[in-house]
């Protein structure tokens, strides 16, 4: 309906430019929202406001020269013009309803569009490094990064999800440390134990099946243990495919799955760091100083020069990213979002400058970044840090065990990124309407209920069979239902575009709490057959729109609970 409201606009609007009440050399763009008060209508326009200047006059009396050349639409029952010059749009009962059949009639289609065009879209998210298990912030950001891929799909985008892993470097020297002191039957508490030594109970596992001589298989790499204790080169390569085969198995249980992994050995076995290096020293952006070589990232924004590599010749880490990046750019990702943690919050400035130092053809700004904030996890008002399994963390499998995998994603992806988030454990295990996944999915499950007892009485309804006359639906919370609905498309474009997912948990929280308030206030299997078949085809309409939103968060929607 809005763009039935923004058309109406516009053509009055090209009505006034060709009377010359507006200049016909410019463009004017009528910005439509919902009102938050139904007293004002549906529908509120400020383009009178806006381009009142331009018109020489008053908003006012400029919207009352638009509405007056507003066409007539079946869709519109009232204008009224407030304030300053706002435009306020009533809409008739009987659009409000339209959007009940395309509903039934896109089914699992409604809300997704063709906006992407098939674009090419790279979403890095999670990329742990393979030493040890996934905590409850790796968790937050394989929510919201899957989340942000099935939102991207939604709008017609062709979508690859990545993960990049550090396979090399200091900390799996430490990891690979770790377990041979523990294949040598050494404990934290030694004196032996590597100093950076990691010391959670995984690291008994991972040091049990080397010396087992048992094969792990991970989605990208197999290895054998040797059970050779002093092959550090054997144990470091076992240990990351073990932690990678856990990671795998965690992300799998948390519904998450990836289409490339990436090493970051690989961008030196493949000479790409190197060639990297020497593009930036050829285009003059680098220096020698106190022995180490240092990147001008002061030219592209930088508060200051970095080093890139360090005097005993190995390279900062920001370096082989700029190198990995420089690598999505080739393989034909013109849109990359990295989806990580708050702590990356330095990389952003100082690959961006190395991108744009390459001379590469990459644009400024390029990648962008989702960064989101930490979780704390409490338990009875307490927050609870440790994990039996990692020792010092709470890990996503933690979270799963508990609670399961809806409400884990679910709480994950609820609140803004760019916020701190709580997960109160006994409130996602809570059955009650404080609970916002179970009160989605009891909603579902509500409109479920009802449709089988009314099989129970032999009057059998295909999943999305509209037999009702929507003329029949008066009442106000009922046109407040569709209205809602009405929103989705719009909002599934805009958490896409705005990178937000965390507004589709919001919507349908208010959807199922509109639904709830009207399925306590009036009963729809009722002796008027004709306004029990209107009411049960907007519970149809409800119930699709609930099952698609909790789709693209990666929560089931039960029909039964």
């Amino acid at each position: 309906m809005k763009e039935t409201v923004i058309d109406l606009l516009q053509s009055s609007l090209a009505t006034l430019q060709s009377e010359g009440v507006l200049p016909a050399d410019q463009t004017f763009t009528p910005q439509v929202g919902n009102t938050k008060d139904k007293a004002h209508g549906d529908y509120a326009c400020n383009i009178a406001l806006v381009a009142s200047k331009a018109a020489g006059c008053a908003p006012r009396k400029l919207a009352e020269a638009l509405v007056e050349k507003l066409p007539t639409s079946a869709a519109v029952a009232k204008v009224e013009i407030a304030g300053p010059g706002f435009i306020n749009f009533f809409m008739s009962t009987a659009s409000a309803f339209e959007v009940v059949n395309t509903i039934l009639e896109q089914a699992d289609q409604y809300g997704r569009n063709q906006n992407g065009r098939g674009e090419k879209v790279q979403v890095e998210f999670v990329s742990a490094n393979p030493t040890g298990p996934l905590h409850v912030g790796h968790g937050r950001g394989a929510a919201i990064g899957d989340c942000l891929s099935r939102l991207l799909e939604a709008n017609g985008y062709d979508v690859t999800r990545e993960f990049y892993y550090n396979d090399a470097g200091a900390q799996i020297t430490n990891l690979a440390l770790s377990v041979q002191a523990r294949v040598k039957g050494l404990t934290p508490e030694d004196e032996s134990w590597p100093a950076d030594g990691y010391r959670g109970a995984y690291i008994i596992d991972v040091a049990d099946s080397y010396l087992a001589g048992e094969t792990v298989v991970a989605d990208d790499r197999e290895v054998t243990g040797k059970a050779d204790p002093e092959d550090r080169a054997a144990i470091q390569e076992f240990a990351v495919a073990y932690l990678r085969r856990e990671q795998d198995l965690d992300l799998k249980a948390f519904g998450v799955e990836f289409d490339v992994y990436f090493l970051e050995s690989s961008l030196y076995k493949d000479g790409k760091v190197e060639a990297t290096v020497e593009q930036l020293k050829n285009n003059g952006f680098t220096y020698e100083q106190d022995g180490a070589m240092w990147l001008k990232t002061t030219e592209f924004g930088d508060d200051k020069d970095r080093v890139m590599r360090k005097q005993d010749g190995g390279y900062t880490y920001f370096l082989p990213d700029v190198a990995y990046h420089l690598d999505k750019w080739q393989r034909g990702f013109t849109t990359v979002i990295n989806e990580q943690g708050a702590d990356h919050h330095s990389t952003v400035t100082r690959v961006r400058a190395g991108l744009q130092a390459l001379n590469a053809g990459i644009p400024s700004g390029w990648p962008d970044y989702v960064l989101h904030q930490m979780v704390m996890v409490t338990r009875s008002g307490q927050e609870v840090k440790i994990s039996k399994r990692a020792g010092s963390y709470v890990t996503v499998r933690d979270l799963i065990d508990e609670v399961g995998r809806d409400a884990t994603r679910f709480f994950l992806a609820a609140r803004r990124v760019d916020s701190q988030l709580t997960f109160d454990i006994d409130l996602a295990r809570s059955q009650t309407n404080e609970n916002p996944v179970y009160y989605i999915q009891y909603a579902h499950a509500r409109i479920c209920s009802v449709l089988r007892r009314l099989a129970e009485e032999g009057v059998s309804r295909g999943r999305n069979e509209n037999l009702g006359d929507l003329s029949l639906l008066t009442l106000d919370e009922e046109k407040d239902l569709a209205n809602q609905l009405a929103r989705y498309p719009e909002l599934i474009e805009n958490s896409a575009n705005q990178r937000e997912p965390h507004h589709l948990t919001h919507y349908l929280r208010e959807l199922a709490g509109q639904f709830h308030t009207y399925y306590n206030a009036h009963k729809v299997l009722i002796e008027d057959t004709a306004v029990r078949d209107a009411r049960l085809s907007l519970y149809l309409a409800v119930r699709q729109v609930i099952a698609n939103g909790l789709e693209l968060l990666g929560v089931s929607a039960p029909e039964e609970m």
